[in-house]
């Protein structure tokens, strides 16, 4: 993906963003401001990750508060430009099984294109720039139906990456993904932390403190938002999950150890991660 155009990337700015799921509150009064740089969203199972991911795409409405996008209410963008502006890969991302990887990875240009549009030099050259760094150029040919549930989750990040936003919002990326894909993943993601505002979901807390900040939430409401390195996140971590992990910072990077209690349950534990 190339740098962000016309100036730096985007910020996000949450005014007391409440979100509600039928009769339940998945998001509480969220204040917090994130921008250019990497932010990991982290926190237990129903905390409201992907609930906050998909109100940052313009794709739930708040029932409360306000989702600003450099200044600007997100719900007044219309549908294409925020498509422009912004790259979404869903958790568990749908797919065409007939279609081809490159084909796949195209369809990010319809923000650009329109459904009527044909693609032109620019747009195969953005496909293949995403094709590169998900890593599947080789197999850019195979249909999805052909793939691994590893492989198929990196066609899906080409096409969010062939959007070429300046935001890219990545809802659990590393699913279905082996160590050296997260590992390279993470790697794309730093590199392009430089240009761009990236916010991922993870599960993973290793990959997650590896953010430039991070994000956590516990049942809806925001817990912490801070540096990895901040001792004060550390602490919230502990707590949040239950004393099942413990964090420090040490050598310049943040390192996580599972806290196994005698009176633990380690199927117990593993859930609370």
């Amino acid at each position: 993906m190339r740098a962000a155009q016309g100036g730096p990337p985007p910020t996000f700015e949450l005014q007391g963003l409440t979100v509600h799921l039928g009769n339940s509150t998945a998001l509480e009064h969220i204040d917090a401001r994130t921008g250019p740089g990497w932010t990991a969203v982290v926190g237990p199972n129903g905390a409201g990750k992907s609930t906050l991911l998909r109100a940052l795409a313009g794709l739930q409405a708040p029932g409360a508060g306000r989702v600003l996008l450099d200044g600007a209410d997100l719900a007044t963008l219309a549908p294409r430009e925020r498509g422009r502006r912004i790259a979404w890969l869903a958790q568990g991302g749908e797919f065409g099984a007939e279609l081809t990887v490159r084909q796949t990875a195209m369809l990010g240009r319809l923000p650009h294109l329109g459904l009527l549009g044909h693609p032109g030099p620019q747009d195969e050259a953005a496909v293949d720039r995403a094709l590169a760094q998900a890593g599947c150029a080789t197999w850019a040919q195979r249909r999805l139906q052909t793939l691994s549930g590893g492989e198929r989750q990196r066609a899906l990040l080409a096409r969010a990456l062939a959007t070429e936003a300046p935001v890219l919002l990545l809802d659990e990326p590393t699913t279905h993904l082996d160590p050296p894909q997260q590992v390279a993943l993470v790697r794309l993601a730093r590199r392009l932390a430089a240009t761009h505002t990236v916010i991922t979901v993870l599960h993973e807390l290793p990959l997650a403190l590896a953010a430039d900040r991070v994000l956590l939430l516990q049942a809806g409401r925001l817990r912490a938002h801070a540096p990895p390195s901040d001792p004060a996140l550390h602490a919230a971590l502990h707590t949040v999950f239950g004393g099942a992990v413990r964090v420090e910072w040490r050598d310049g990077r943040a390192w996580v150890q599972p806290e196994f209690g005698a009176e633990d349950d380690p199927i117990a534990v593993a859930g609370r991660l």
